[in-house]
């Protein structure tokens, strides 16, 4: 499978005049995204988690070979903290499966405050299908230990890699055979958006199987770096991307 780039997130108003043209209404921004990019992160799932009506809506909006990864609720990460995981875990799969075969990877993002429990998140991925990717993104510093890492590696499941201001935020483990990486803010001008240095760097670290994207949202930032990213790693891969036109 190629490498994916897109965005976290479509729906942003101030992306008027960068992705969106003016007379554009809302209710089609995302067969407009569509247009310009291959895949999305859905991280309004996180605050909300979406009827499965609504996602057969997005499968049927969204070209062939589109991918939707999904952010998981909130209810599942955040409030349970991945305590009894069975019913969301089954609740989310339940109406995310109507992505049909849009439906890219679930993405675990935990609260920064929730401190390692490998026997726990063994638990949680365990219940996810095995034709699910699933990527976790930690993100407190006691879950980097060989043993979170193991837990990773025996299902399958990608370390996240998240990059913040320039820099990896976490280890960049190979935990899977396909990467997910994260771009959260950079530190080039205008904030927030990233430079070339930055982009061609991890350019190079992706590998030919992931997903790739930028949630620098405000001012459009993400919408350009994703379309820079494009071109930085076409010219470090000889797996071109599939990010659609850039």
């Amino acid at each position: 499978m190629p490498v994916l780039i897109g965005t976290s997130g479509w729906q942003y108003a101030d992306w008027r005049g960068v992705l969106y043209p003016e007379g554009v209404p809302q209710r089609l921004w995302l067969e407009r995204y569509a247009e310009s990019f291959a895949t999305v992160e859905n991280n309004g799932a996180f605050y909300r988690l979406p009827k499965r009506e609504t996602f057969e809506s997005w499968r049927e909006r969204t070209p062939d070979g589109f991918v939707m990864a999904v952010k998981a609720s909130r209810f599942l990460t955040h409030i349970r903290r991945l305590k009894e995981p069975a019913e969301p875990v089954e609740r989310l799969m339940n109406v995310a499966r109507g992505l049909g075969p849009k439906l890219g990877p679930i993405l675990l993002q935990l609260p920064p405050t929730l401190q390692a429990d490998p026997v726990r998140l063994d638990a949680c991925l365990s219940l996810f299908p095995a034709d699910v990717r699933v990527a976790v993104e930690p993100r407190h510093p006691s879950w980097w230990t060989d043993e979170t890492r193991g837990v990773l590696e025996r299902h399958g499941a990608a370390l996240c890699w998240a990059d913040r201001l320039g820099r990896p935020v976490a280890p960049l483990w190979r935990t899977a055979d396909w990467t997910y990486l994260r771009f959260h803010e950079g530190a080039a001008n205008p904030w927030p958006h990233y430079g070339r240095q930055a982009l061609a760097t991890w350019a190079g670290r992706v590998g030919d199987d992931g997903y790739v994207y930028f949630n620098n949202d405000p001012g459009g930032a993400a919408v350009r770096n994703a379309r820079q990213f494009t071109r930085a790693y076409a010219r470090s891969s000889p797996a071109a991307p599939s990010a659609g036109p850039a």
